[in-house]
């Protein structure tokens, strides 16, 4: 597998290629016989677990990452074309733990790279979305088919200070043209 790439070096060009490039499976057309459980765990924080010890080889989480799909029931599951395992994630499989961006209000971009190296562009397809949390709002980023990343603290501080810098009401960031507010909704219900 290629390696993580950095994000601060990347041009807008060279995210939209990279994301371009990244062929994924396809396992929404794979439908085989339940199998059972993997005995597998995504955490809150996004590390990966493989009965109960953490999985340290980057390139094998990254490799699940690609057979990851959610159920219309909204369970998830490992999918092969020859079986399917349950895996429990405590919050979301991804976490957004990097964020680059460019331009300003209207005209911005905001790219994420994710823990498993994915970047996602914030626009139409991948809306961010701010849930209410016990620790104040929890900021999500859609990736694909129902998955979604936790967007990291740190990342999160970033966009509360593009919409603070803004003068949007109410208060939000910009991003391919789409316009995200930074205003929790109820945990679960999309924005």
């Amino acid at each position: 597998m290629e390696p993580i790439p950095d994000l601060s070096a990347l041009s807008l060009a060279d995210i939209a290629r990279l994301a371009e490039e990244r062929k994924l499976p396809p396992i929404e057309r794979w439908n085989p016989t339940h199998c059972g459980d993997s005995e597998m765990r995504i955490a809150r924080d996004g590390t990966w677990y493989h009965q109960g010890s953490p999985i340290g080889r980057e390139a094998m989480v990254r490799l699940f990452s690609t057979i990851l799909r959610r159920e219309p029931d909204g369970s998830y599951v490992l999918v092969t074309p020859v079986e399917k395992l349950d895996i429990a994630v405590e919050d979301a499989p991804f976490v957004a733990v990097e964020l680059k961006a460019s331009g300003s209000g209207r005209d911005s971009n905001l790219t994420f790279r994710l823990n498993t190296g994915d970047l996602v562009t914030a626009d139409a397809a991948h809306p961010l979305r701010f849930e209410a949390g016990e620790d104040g709002p929890r900021p999500y980023l859609h990736v694909r088919g129902g998955l979604d990343a936790v967007v990291a603290r740190a990342v999160y501080y970033e966009l509360a200070q593009r919409a603070i810098d803004g003068d949007d009401t109410p208060p939000g960031v910009w991003s391919a043209g789409q316009f995200f507010p930074i205003e929790p909704t109820a945990a679960g219900s999309a924005a």
